[in-house]
């Protein structure tokens, strides 16, 4: 006992008499740096620790504090917003103590920092690949934790943000139109596939909506002798999508679509 008095007055003398987060980092007693380590953590001085936290690791290796130091490292790269060493240290945890303390913690953490990462709907969706993968994991380990109703709340977001990738690139399709080849035909199926993979997304008005228009102009750039086929297409896809949306925000563009469908086959 005397002894563990003794080591607690010297770390409180590091602490107190050297002062400065530099005199700290100078000093030989690991035990002190991490007391130092989890008081700056606690004061949310992240940088402060995680400095430390990244210097004692290395003693602390194969000891009890072994995991909570490596924990710590990576809420305070989560405290100072560098998800990308965030995720990185969340994951080597999981690694090296798939039975440790902090392992729901940090599965939770991988995925929201991959949530973090994930960028605009019109860049590449790596990170939102791997936040979305994150979650299910996490939602499926964790169906009734605290946290899993908010985890369902950024899976959710992240899909959401594939299905407007999706939209945006069949968008892209259909704004090409003729250019170098058909490229209604392209929006047609990357709408179509977007549907089939996210059927309950809000976007499922403006994709069914993609697919009847890049029909009707299909239809109207059909040579001659496909072009009664392709308009009969366009009113079938017309129904299609006022069945699914029969209070549409596209509703009165469908009509006039529509509209047009029915006069070149009465014509004929």
């Amino acid at each position: 006992m005397r002894k563990v008095g003794i080591h607690i007055i010297a770390v409180a003398l590091v602490l107190s008499s050297c002062g400065t987060f530099h005199q700290i980092q100078k000093s030989k007693d690991v035990d002190a740096k991490f007391v130092a380590a989890k008081n700056y953590f606690q004061d949310k001085k992240y940088t402060k620790a995680a400095t430390l936290f990244d210097e004692i690791s290395v003693h602390f290796r194969g000891t009890m504090q072994a995991q909570e130091i490596l924990f710590l490292l990576s809420e305070s790269y989560f405290g100072q917003k560098d998800y990308y060493a965030a995720v990185e240290h969340y994951e080597i945890y999981l690694k090296n103590y798939p039975q440790g303390e902090y392992v729901r913690e940090s599965n939770f953490m991988r995925g929201f920092c991959y949530y973090k990462l994930s960028p605009d709907a019109r860049l590449d969706q790596e990170y939102t690949l791997k936040g979305i993968s994150a979650l299910e994991d996490y939602v499926a380990l964790y169906p009734n934790s605290d946290k899993t109703t908010e985890a369902y709340n950024y899976l959710n977001e992240l899909k959401e943000k594939l299905v407007r990738k999706a939209y945006l690139n069949c968008k892209t399709y259909y704004d090409l139109g003729i250019y170098l080849g058909n490229n209604y035909r392209s929006a047609i199926i990357c709408a179509e596939n977007a549907i089939r993979n996210y059927p309950e997304s809000e976007y499922c008005d403006d994709l069914h909506f993609i697919i009847l228009k890049s029909k009707w102009k299909e239809a109207q750039h059909s040579v001659d002798e496909k072009k009664a086929e392709r308009y009969s297409e366009v009113i079938d896809e017309y129904y299609n999508y006022v069945n699914e949306f029969p209070e549409g925000k596209n509703i009165k563009d469908a009509d006039k679509i529509l509209k047009e469908a029915k006069n070149y086959l009465k014509e004929k």
